[in-house]
């Protein structure tokens, strides 16, 4: 989740046009605003954006889709992606300039719902979407609550704290005989960077992109909204005050420890300029931070093509953040309410549909096994899966997690994973600050120039790419002047108030 960009008006300009401009990366020829006025026999269509690669079949599954949901609710949907480094811009637009649509993936969600985007839930809830609401994990409807008390999204049932991980390569594991569970601190890799450095020159010792991870983290700090505002607090401290992270010796740490680390050569050099992504088929590297939750490393090691191993580094922590990774929600301008909440509903409550919309069609992009496991199709040879062949869902994004088949193959999920879900959730820790939202609509001027300075800065110096000595300084002193101060106050002002009313 980002926070919301604001631009100048030149900038918002320009790229008004630029991203106007693009071709529309969907599952039919037509532009969706044509499609909203279409029927198919008689059915409301419904207008759907969501985030991820675009897919051969799309069309293919829109149409199995549309079956489903004709035949069940009596709606249809036009089923638009878009590209991961494209969607946040792009729903920006949507919603800056009045086109159509429905329903889309959220991001920047307490920002947008400040602007008026997303459609209050709340009646919504108590009727059409009952179902759905039943369903839902009732502590993510609590993380989705907005300061009027509010609902404007449905999160995504899956876990609920969203804990860093580290993961490493099965087969070196076994081979140096490591124990994964030694090493919870960036320093204490120094010496198993340094040896897989000297003997596995295959491998790189260190993965990082631009987005990073939270590291800070690490010293039970979390985010008051998102990386690109970097006010902290204490998780687990009730008292503690809002900062701002980069002033504080903790990162320095870090800082330091990145940076000796990219100039012993254990990070990749692109680390400042490469997008965040799903992870690269067949790269080999040895360690890679991500966010997951319980058997995480099933699907990395689906994703990498070899077994990897991973080690959670940070505290089972529900915290707003986590708990708002995947948000559905309603267009306020939508001509179809209804009809969008029963689609939503639909999807968090009906295994039919919501197996179609992550897997595809069985027979074309999956078969079951014995056990009624999902075996997907691939490109791969001689039993070897590779990448998914046709169509492939972005699963966080997409409704309940808790109705979907589990995945068999050559890394298979164990039978009762959604069980071990539910009962590592049980066991997960509320932070001292979940379910705070700042209302910062009034400073969007300070939240725009700070993001611009972050934008700057912050990939340099979180993958250890630039001098901290000569950076770092440079980086607080611009904050200051693009109004992170001023954001800090009002922060804690309303973090003051909202600790009074808890109590």
């Amino acid at each position: 989740m980002r926070y919301q960009r604001f631009r100048s008006p030149i900038f918002k300009a320009a790229m008004l046009a630029a991203l106007l401009a693009l071709p529309l990366t969907g599952c039919v020829s037509r532009s969706p605003a044509g499609d909203q006025a279409a029927r198919a026999g008689g059915a409301v269509n419904l207008i759907y954006y969501t985030i991820g690669n675009p897919d051969p079949d799309l069309k293919l599954v829109n149409d199995k889709i549309n079956e489903v949901t004709t035949r069940k609710i009596g709606v249809t949907i036009t089923y638009v992606k878009v590209g991961w480094q494209e969607y946040s811009d792009r729903i920006n637009t949507l919603i800056s300039t009045g086109t159509p649509f429905d329903i889309a993936y959220t991001t920047d969600y307490s920002s947008y719902v400040q602007r008026g985007a997303w459609l209050k839930l709340d009646d919504y809830l108590a009727g059409l979407g009952r179902e759905m609401y039943n369903a839902v994990d009732p502590v993510l409807w609590q993380g989705v609550r907005m300061e009027d008390g509010g609902i404007y999204g449905v999160p995504t049932n899956k876990e609920l704290a969203v804990r860093m991980q580290w993961m490493y390569p099965e087969a070196l594991v076994r081979k140096y005989g490591i124990d994964i569970s030694k090493y919870n601190t960036l320093e204490s890799l120094a010496p198993l960077l340094q040896m897989v450095k000297e003997k596995e020159p295959a491998y790189l010792p260190m993965e990082l992109d631009k987005d990073s991870q939270n590291f800070f983290a690490l010293d039970g700090y979390e985010y008051v909204i998102d990386k690109p505002l970097p006010l902290m607090i204490r998780s687990l401290d009730p008292e503690a005050p809002v900062i701002n992270i980069f002033e504080t010796q903790e990162a320095r740490h870090v800082l330091d420890t990145l940076r000796s680390y990219y100039l012993k050569g254990y990070i990749n050099e692109d680390a400042a300029l490469r997008e965040g992504q799903n992870l690269k088929r067949g790269d080999l590297v040895f360690w890679k931070p991500a966010g997951g939750g319980p058997l995480a490393e099933n699907s990395w090691s689906k994703d990498r093509g070899y077994k990897v191993v991973a080690q959670p580094v940070t505290r089972p922590l529900i915290t707003t953040e986590s708990v708002r990774g995947g948000i559905m929600a309603v267009n306020a301008n939508s001509a179809h309410p209804a009809e969008s909440v029963k689609f939503l509903n639909l999807l968090n409550t009906d295994p039919e549909l919501r197996n179609l919309i992550n897997y595809g069609i069985e027979g074309v992009h999956y078969t079951l096994d014995e056990n009624g496991q999902v075996l997907p199709k691939s490109s791969g040879e001689g039993g070897v899966q590779s990448a998914a062949v046709g169509y492939e869902g972005v699963q966080y994004t997409q409704g309940n997690w808790f109705i979907l088949k589990t995945i068999g193959g050559e890394y298979p999920d164990p039978p009762d994973k959604w069980d071990q879900y539910r009962a590592a959730n049980a066991e997960y820790v509320k932070s001292k600050l979940f379910g705070f939202t700042p209302d910062l609509a009034g400073m969007s001027i300070q939240i725009d120039n700070i993001r611009t300075v972050w934008e700057k800065y912050y990939p340099g110096l979180l993958t250890g790419s630039v001098d901290v000595d000569a950076v770092l300084p440079k980086f607080n002193a611009e904050l200051r002047q693009a109004g992170l101060d001023e954001v800090r106050a009002e922060v804690q002002r309303q973090l003051d108030a909202w600790r009074a009313v808890q109590r």
